[in-house]
């Protein structure tokens, strides 16, 4: 096993229990499950829907689907790194040393940016359920790992801050040019 956590040799980390035992395949499924969905979602019935949102919404769905992107790519980079610890193909060093380039802390726009009533209920569940689960592997790096200011405390103030979210968003909208 590792060597014993900052709290003591006899505390039991239940993170790292079940990321590193066969208690990880269903998080494992579980993520790369919506990996799936979302990626079927924004490809189909997703494109077809943003095509009937006023404009105000399509700019705030676009802006939502690339961070929903980018935040399941991140929980799935996590998630293959445990995975490999877990079969032994990496040592649970070269896993921290590589999981340090994973983003634990995308944020989102919330219930009360403008557009977000508009965007498809089907849409808005696939983000919810994102960020719960992104919110669940948070915590658990934080268990395992110990806490990253960089990835969680920044991510945490900016993620409920209104005027972050604003500002997010508009930089995501105008970044093209």
């Amino acid at each position: 096993m590792s060597e014993p956590s900052r709290e003591g040799a006899n505390t039991i980390k239940l993170a790292e229990r079940r990321v590193f035992t066969h208690s990880f395949k269903p998080l494992y499924d579980e993520g790369m499950g919506l990996v799936e969905q979302a990626a079927e979602y924004l490809d189909g019935q997703g494109r077809h829907e943003a095509k009937q949102l006023s404009r105000l919404a399509a700019t705030l769905y676009a802006a939502e689907s690339m961070r929903l992107t980018t935040r399941l790519m991140q929980i799935a980079s996590w998630l293959l790194l445990q995975r490999a610890a877990n079969s032994g193909e990496m040592s649970r060093d070269q896993v921290a040393a590589e999981k340090a380039k994973v983003r634990l802390d995308t944020a989102s726009a919330n219930g009360e940016a403008n557009g977000w009533a508009e965007l498809p209920e089907a849409f808005v569940g696939l983000v919810n359920r994102s960020l719960n689960l992104q919110s669940l592997v948070r915590r658990m790096d934080d268990e395992i790992y110990g806490k990253n200011a960089a990835n969680t405390d920044a991510g945490q103030d900016q993620a409920s801050n209104p005027v972050f979210d604003q500002i997010s968003l508009l930089n995501t909208a105008f970044a093209r040019g």
